[in-house]
């Protein structure tokens, strides 16, 4: 017989948190650097979506971007920010 285990909230959260701090230390640029922005490429590395949603993420207003000579950029920044749920 298979053992039942229970998830509380108070474990997602803890889950949240912990996954949270392992993806800033995925993105955080390297000492010296100080990289603020990310190729549209990166972006879609670190969140793991297809070209599309992160068009969609555009298009709705999600994630903002600025366009220089043909490629999108994104803030480093604003990224953190969708990461932890503060831009709806």
């Amino acid at each position: 017989m298979a053992a039942i285990e229970v998830i509380t909230k108070d474990d997602l959260n803890d889950f949240k948190k912990d996954l949270l701090q392992e993806i800033r230390q995925m993105i955080r640029p390297e000492e010296g650097q100080g990289k603020k922005w990310l190729k549209s490429i990166e972006v879609r590395k670190l969140l793991n979506i297809s070209p599309g949603t992160l068009q969609n993420l555009r298009i709705n207003g999600t994630l903002r971007f600025t366009k220089i000579g043909g490629m999108l950029y994104y803030k480093l920044e604003d990224i953190h920010k969708l990461l932890e749920g503060k831009i709806k």
